[in-house]
């Protein structure tokens, strides 16, 4: 399942069950309420009972130990709704024929928290009973509605696939005829083929970009030295940015990635430090702790949160480049962000 996939499944999954979960929670405590509240209205009834029976002078063989009452003198009128519960009985007055005597009566608390108890029990098995069985049902349901998705990114990457490979070739024939054409000393000076050059550079960098991003979802992830990469990159762009002074300041960082995602990754960011970059500046590449740190001398980016958007349309732009790189750090569970002035840009790719 691409990653994609796995986040659109959990929301829906997170989304439909916690609903559930939600209503059975409330269910299960209006439900506990409304028995509970029955229980005592039982018990209380059970006294009257008792108390009807002491009245009609019956013994009280009929009842338990739990039972037990006595008469008391009150001078005050009681309601007759009364019920006390305290915590070890509930106490229940009621009036006698002379108004002059009330009959108190008991009962023991011990059945009530016996019962009580295990409500309890039978409710919250029963919500994990169907919690479980939601659960399983959220599941399957998010499966079936991810199917025409994942149809859909099946058919596109096929699709991708399919049209990167036929590039391939027409690309490296285009770019081996303009080497040819390079030891031509009148052509290779003339404007147009300059521009040419470049044009075919940009669209060899999208091949590659489209290249290591279809990769994305199988990435095999390793540990490896990042500054290997880095060197392996900045050779390259020393040979087209030559006035640019680079400057490596560590050697030795290690951190668990795809090393061909990750050169792209880099790729990228050297390639627009150098492109943007002011007239004999300078791209320092070191690492602290576990992040990595790109800065640049260049006039530095408006909208540095705005970079990584694909629809980002500033003056530093790179096409889809650096939403690549996001997508291929998000990939890898690198943090990347950029923070800039008028003096500078700095990358920092953090390593979580």
């Amino acid at each position: 399942m691409h990653r994609h996939e796995k986040l659109a499944f959990l929301k829906f999954f997170v989304t439909y069950f916690i609903s559930i979960a939600i209503f059975i929670l409330f269910a299960g405590f209006f439900y506990f309420s409304e028995v509970s509240n029955h229980l005592l209205k039982t018990e209380e009834f059970s006294l009257i009972e008792y108390a009807r029976h002491i009245k009609m002078g019956n013994t009280s063989e009929n009842f338990s130990n739990d039972y037990h009452h006595t008469f008391i003198k009150s001078d005050t009128h009681i309601d007759i709704k009364n019920f006390t519960i305290n915590d070890n009985e509930f106490i229940k007055f009621l009036p006698m024929r002379n108004d002059l005597y009330y009959l108190k009566v008991f009962k023991s608390k011990k059945d009530f928290t016996k019962n009580l108890w295990g409500l309890k029990q039978k409710i919250v098995a029963g919500q994990i009973l169907l919690l479980l069985i939601f659960a399983y049902i959220s599941y399957r349901l998010a499966k079936n509605a991810l199917k025409p998705l994942q149809e859909s990114i099946l058919t596109l990457d096929k699709f991708a696939k399919d049209l990167i490979h036929d590039l391939n070739t027409p690309v490296t024939a285009i770019k081996l005829n303009l080497k040819l054409l390079e030891k031509i000393w009148t052509i290779k000076e003339n404007n147009a083929f300059i521009r040419l050059q470049k044009s075919v550079n940009t669209i060899s960098e999208l091949h590659e970009n489209l290249t290591i991003l279809l990769q994305e979802e199988t990435f095999q992830m390793q540990l490896a030295n990042v500054f290997n990469l880095v060197e392996d990159v900045v050779q390259i762009q020393k040979t087209i940015y030559p006035n640019i002074d680079f400057k490596i300041e560590s050697s030795n960082f290690k951190a668990k990635i795809n090393p061909h995602a990750m050169k792209q990754i880099l790729q990228n960011i050297i390639s627009n430090a150098c492109k943007y970059n002011s007239q004999n500046g300078y791209v320092n590449i070191y690492a602290k702790e576990n992040s990595l740190y790109i800065q640049d001398s260049g006039k530095g980016i408006k909208e540095p949160s705005k970079i990584f958007e694909r629809s980002y349309s500033g003056e530093h732009s790179s096409g889809i480049g650096l939403d690549i790189v996001k997508r291929l750090a998000n990939a890898m569970n690198i943090k990347i962000e950029a923070k800039s002035n008028t003096q500078g840009t700095v990358f920092i790719l953090t390593m979580r």
